[in-house]
């Protein structure tokens, strides 16, 4: 049920070692006005119904359907949310779950722990936060990371976002550190929107360039200088998220496994994560992390997720973290007897709210199969179904 898909022999040994141990699950909440740009994303049926889904998202992973939501989960074109993925398994085990606000535009009706942060402007800007606040996610990261590991004996941390836009900030944030990423990463629709991603990437970097003085009137549209900041390159085209899970995963990394619970966005912040602790020379461990997703993510036609982390070694910033182990769940939704989830199948949603790495855990630490998870899962949807209708 966890297929390996780069670094093998490091994703066996990873697993082996954490087989039949117990997950702590976080979820981080961000939001970036990037999200909002018509077609962008399919996390939300409109601009205005997507400016709620992180807090629609935590509520039904935190309460599931036993009250009534402030944020009910948004109408999406085809398919379910994967939230309703992720509850079936936090709630079937008890896992302790820890969500984060990172920056969101209202707070959330769940017991959140408000970093500080902000909600980030459109990536387009080239100024999608001040730095300030960029260097203040990443030290509420590493001391949450260092916090929560020192509560962990023999287990590992999964690492969720919530960032609807996030893929495309991804795509920024890869791209700016030099990372070929075009026509690589995935979306929640069935056939990425690569090309409108690429232009509002290629905007906000241009204006960054400009801004950090970092053009070469020569060559106009080459890559930004080996010498940026990774933290200003956050705070030019970033999204509160990324930092403070890179931050996170560094500390906890010192002393636990750590799953990055998501697709390109995770590949993002692995890539981040590399710069981060080469530019501020910071310890941590990177054969203690490994992405964790979804075979929809994982071998979706329209984006290159194995060949994306693959190429994540050849940049000059992030080559200390080499290449991450990219593990994903066999899930399958083909027998589900409701379209909704049918849809992933057709490539809709794939993955969110650390949809793929909750059944990463279920099947290694609790032994759960196809069926099993199926179950809960349909479960979960039919118990918010009732709720809806009455």
């Amino acid at each position: 049920m966890i297929r390996i898909y780069t670094q093998i022999e490091q994703g066996e040994e990873w697993l082996r070692r954490h087989r039949s141990c117990l997950p702590v699950f976080t979820c981080v909440l961000g939001f970036t006005a990037t999200g909002l740009i018509p077609g962008i994303s399919a996390a939300g049926r409109t601009p205005e119904d997507r400016k709620y889904t992180a807090c629609a998202d935590a509520e039904f992973l935190y309460y599931g359907s036993a009250r009534k939501p402030q944020y009910p989960l948004p109408p999406l074109a085809a398919g379910a949310s994967p939230v309703l993925i992720s509850r079936a398994v936090v709630e079937a085990f008890k896992i302790p779950v820890y969500l984060f606000n990172a920056g969101l535009p209202q707070s959330p009706a769940v017991p959140a722990i408000d970093l500080g942060g902000t909600p980030a402007r459109c990536l387009s800007e080239g100024a999608a936060m001040e730095l300030t606040t960029v260097r203040h996610l990443l030290e509420q990261g590493l001391l949450w990371g260092e916090s929560l590991a020192s509560n962990i004996q023999q287990g590992y941390l999964v690492l969720g976002e919530c960032v609807v836009g996030g893929t495309t900030t991804a795509l920024a944030i890869l791209t700016g550190l030099g990372i070929e990423a075009a026509g690589k990463v995935n979306s929640s629709h069935p056939v990425c929107n690569h090309a409108q991603k690429w232009a509002i990437v290629q905007a906000g970097l241009e204006k960054m360039r400009v801004t950090e003085g970092k053009i070469d009137l020569q060559n106009p549209k080459s890559k930004i200088q080996n010498s940026l900041d990774p933290l200003q390159l956050v705070a030019a085209v970033g999204d509160p998220m990324q930092v403070v899970v890179a931050g996170m995963a560094i500390a906890a990394s010192r002393s636990c496994g750590v799953l990055l619970a998501g697709g390109t966005q995770m590949l993002a912040v692995y890539a981040l994560m590399s710069a981060i602790a080469q530019a501020y020379s910071l310890s941590w461990q990177p054969t203690e992390v490994v992405v964790g997703t979804t075979r929809w993510v994982a071998e979706d036609l329209t984006g290159g997720t194995v060949d994306l982390a693959l190429s994540l070694a050849k940049s000059s910033l992030t080559q200390s973290g080499g290449t991450p182990p990219l593990l994903a769940t066999q899930l399958s939704f083909a027998d589900s007897r409701y379209p909704q989830f049918q849809a992933y199948e057709q490539g809709f949603v794939k993955e969110g709210m650390g949809a793929g790495a909750a059944c990463i855990a279920a099947h290694l630490s609790y032994d759960w199969q196809q069926s099993q998870l199926l179950a809960a899962i349909e479960n979960q949807f039919e118990r918010l179904c009732l709720v809806n209708s009455q």
